[in-house]
């Protein structure tokens, strides 16, 4: 038991690492858009506000509560509206503003002003992907792949991969090919990484206590959740750490550009809940 909550906590934190690393996403936007103008406490609260969402989104998917998602898809339309909505405000915003870089540290009414508006850096965090109804199967793909990878490759998880197996099957069932699909291309990866298990004996699942898969189940969504955070501090810290090395036009222009590709994926969301509604 503990050898499998070892490799959960290990895995769930490496992937969340990994899986946030992308810098397309809306949360990576916001984080280096702020960072760019030394908010770091701002960047932080998103990150921390959108791994909340990423915590429920993903154990919703390990766990196996797949009947939820019966009561999530006729909801979908309408969060594609609201997430491309908040998504154009946020990035219109970030067009608009209007920073003073290099004076920043020195003007301490703008200071308390920015330090007042850190506030809501954990809501916009939250709200950025809990309005994407699209990370919960992105967070049941994903952690099949991964789950399903380090079992194969001979570690204990506590038969996890079975359980999450079983979530993307009744999903299937739900949305058709589209995830069916996603699950024959994992397999067909993973017999390529298949390798002869050890000869030791190892722990049976159906020897678990009945709240075991709960436990691992939250293991993996807390430490996933917890490397994410990880990341995104780290990218934030790096920008404002070096950030004075970059001319100020170009930081100005990042910043548009960052609130440009925020507006795009609004626009994105706005088609998918326009075309769900059709």
């Amino acid at each position: 038991m503990t050898e499998s909550i070892i490799t959960i906590c290990i895995t769930g934190l490496l992937a969340g690492f990994i899986f946030a690393m992308p810098i397309a996403g809306p949360i990576s936007i916001m984080i280096t858009s702020n960072a760019l103008k030394g908010r770091l406490r701002y960047s932080n609260l998103v990150s921390i506000g959108a791994s909340f969402a990423d915590f429920t989104y993903v154990f919703i998917a390990v766990f196996g509560l797949t009947k939820m998602y019966s009561f999530l898809k006729p909801a979908m339309p309408y969060m594609f509206a609201l997430g491309s909505l908040f998504f154009l405000i946020l990035g219109y915003r970030i067009i608009s503003t209007k920073f003073d870089i290099e004076n920043i540290e020195g003007k301490s009414r703008l200071a308390d002003k920015i330090k007042n508006k850190d506030k809501g850096g954990f809501y916009t965090g939250f709200m950025l992907n809990f309005l994407n109804p699209t990370l919960f199967i992105g967070s049941l793909t994903s952690s099949f792949f991964v789950i399903s990878l380090i079992a194969a490759l001979g570690f204990n998880t506590g038969g996890l991969e079975d359980k999450i197996s079983q979530n993307v099957n009744e999903i299937s069932n739900i949305e058709g090919m589209k995830i069916e699909k996603s699950h024959s291309i994992s397999i067909e990866q993973l017999d390529k990484f298949k390798i002869h298990k050890s000869s030791a004996p190892e722990e049976s699942p159906a020897t678990f206590p009945s709240y075991f898969h709960l436990i691992i189940s939250i293991c993996y969504a807390f430490f996933l959740s917890l490397g994410s955070i990880a990341w995104f501090h780290f990218l934030a810290f790096m920008i404002v750490r070096h950030r004075q090395r970059i001319n100020v036009n170009i930081i100005s222009f990042l910043i548009r550009s960052l609130g440009f590709v925020l507006c795009l994926i609004g626009v994105y969301f706005g088609y998918l809940a326009v075309s769900k509604f059709l």
